[in-house]
């Protein structure tokens, strides 16, 4: 695009010495892919159609191609344009001759590829190897297939759209062209399936999803070193997204929040442009995305490293419940609100029978939102919320109390791998109890000065974040000096514009908000 920021050259070197090499998003080998397709054909009667994502869901010139989940679980396949049929066991007395499972890709388009780099197509003499599929044809072959097939399956299985479904109409508008071309095919939904299957991670799903946690706990560690009165919400954000971008994750996994004072109450706060004041408590449920997968982790912190009684006695509650979850965390608990085995009334018991408000009564009125949810390739990945627990799923605990009378919410979120006999902390590194919050928040980043107790002034963070500023500006930050126009402390001289960076683009998810699905962030 025109009008790009052009870098000088001591920009360009600040950038090289902190810069580290880039790398290819990583993706699970090609039998992981290829296990589950098998998995998912021992459960068909009928073939299986999936669609990807076109790349056109979105118009927004912001706009970086992410895979659909579903799809990109079967395939590992994160490129525009494509589709799969997996075929079962053909009923008795009928045949097929064909592939048992065929990816469908655009054509190769040369004048395309100018702009948007090189993609994989059907004819590459590398197509299988890098796909993980026998067969591979083009997209337009695709209707001629599935005509040949509604001769030997009376149904079909597809991601049918569903109530309710928000954002771009994927699932709507691939039904609607299947239906055109087989209008008398029986059509079967997959979500179920694919969502019970989407729960129990493997090994080199958990590997990934790994890596998304510990990126994301090294980004709250960062926010506990540079908490202090002064800087903006936004400031703290902007420190968690750098270093999720620097350790190479290609986005967010949801809007950031980050919640000072009466905002540390609002569930899905997102605006980030209050400045966090002495005596605040800030929310910060922040994660990252990392080769598709997603962390989810929160921590509340005393803006001035310290906990007042108050703040103190809130947060503790809120500790206790987490840990009474944990102490009964195992297989075959429920995360459900109701019902046998809930986590959620261990959690819920625990927050109303300690602590009051300040008219007397229970806490409990204040736990708003479900304990927790699963995790995966969505922030709330797919399948039955309910469902009791198993070895293998990746779940979090998060309890909280949000009291906006007294401008005081505190949300304690972890992560945990449901394990044979009971439970993996995934985020055990990540301070939880007060003490060791307070001890990590007296632990200043480096090249970060000023009281906790004083406005914040200086340079926030490594130099590396604002050498994108151009020349004068540069020249400022090395001089430690405000640049024209603002300075680095959080104090800009113009209203900052009311963005969102690390909204999802096409606000879907495999799961609905329910009872017992709801969790503190949708």
């Amino acid at each position: 695009m025109p009008h790009r920021t052009r870098l000088g050259s001591a920009a360009l070197i600040l950038l090289l010495v902190a810069g580290g090499a880039t790398r290819a998003r990583e993706r699970e080998p090609n039998a992981s892919y290829a296990a589950r397709r098998a998995q998912l054909r021992a459960m068909l009667d009928g073939p299986a159609v999936l669609f990807g994502y076109t790349g056109r869901e979105d118009a927004s010139p912001s706009y970086v191609f992410h895979q659909e989940e579903n799809f990109y679980y079967l395939t590992g396949h994160n490129e525009e344009g494509a589709a799969m049929v997996i075929v079962p066991d053909v009923p008795a007395g009928r045949s097929w001759n064909g592939p048992r499972e065929i990816l469908f890709l655009p054509p190769r388009n040369p004048m395309a590829e100018r702009w948007d780099g090189p993609r994989i197509a059907p004819g590459d003499a590398d197509v299988a190897a890098r796909t993980g599929f026998g067969s591979v044809r083009p997209f337009g072959e695709l209707e001629d297939d599935l005509k040949k097939l509604s001769e030997v399956f009376d149904k079909f299985y597809l991601l049918l759209p569903r109530e309710g479904e928000e954002g771009y109409p994927h699932y709507r508008i691939w039904h609607d062209w299947f239906k055109a071309r087989l209008p008398g095919a029986k059509s079967v939904d997959l979500h179920a399936m694919l969502g019970a299957m989407r729960q129990v991670k493997i090994a080199s799903e958990l590997k990934l999803l790994e890596k998304a946690i510990e990126v994301s706990m090294d980004a709250h560690l960062a926010a506990m070193r540079m908490m202090r009165p002064g800087l903006y919400e936004y400031q703290v954000a902007a420190r968690m997204e750098y270093i999720h971008k620097f350790a190479g994750c290609e986005r967010e996994g949801y809007a950031p929040i980050v919640g000072a004072g009466f905002n540390s109450t609002v569930l899905h706060y997102n605006k980030l442009e209050r400045q966090i004041e002495d005596g605040d408590v800030v929310v910060l449920d922040v994660g990252a995305q990392c080769d598709g997968y997603v962390a989810d982790i929160t921590r509340t912190l005393p803006a001035n490293g310290k906990f007042s009684p108050r703040q103190r006695e809130i947060y503790e509650i809120v500790l206790g419940a987490q840990n009474a979850v944990l102490e009964a965390l195992r297989p075959g608990m429920r995360l459900s609100r109701s019902g046998p085995n809930s986590l959620f009334k261990i959690a819920y018991d625990y927050i109303n029978t300690h602590g009051t408000d300040r008219e007397g009564r229970s806490l409990g009125r204040y736990f708003i939102h479900g304990l927790g949810h699963h995790v995966g390739l969505n922030v709330h990945d797919a399948g039955d919320p309910g469902r009791p627990l198993e070895p293998g799923m990746v779940v979090t605990i998060e309890p909280g109390i949000y009291i906006p009378e007294e401008n005081l919410g505190v949300r304690i979120e972890d992560i945990v791998l449901i394990t044979e006999d009971g439970y993996q902390l995934l985020t055990a590194r990540l301070p939880r109890t007060i003490e060791a919050v307070e001890r990590e928040m007296a632990r200043e980043e480096t090249g970060v000065a000023s009281s906790r107790a004083a406005p914040a002034a200086g340079l926030h963070g490594p130099a590396s974040i604002f050498i994108m500023t151009g020349g004068t500006e540069l020249r400022a930050l090395l001089k430690g000096k405000s640049p024209p126009g603002g300075d680095f402390a959080g104090r800009p001289s113009a209203k900052r514009p009311d963005t969102n960076p690390g909204a999802r683009r096409n606000g879907q998810s495999d799961t609905t908000a329910s009872g017992d699905g709801d969790s503190a962030r949708r």
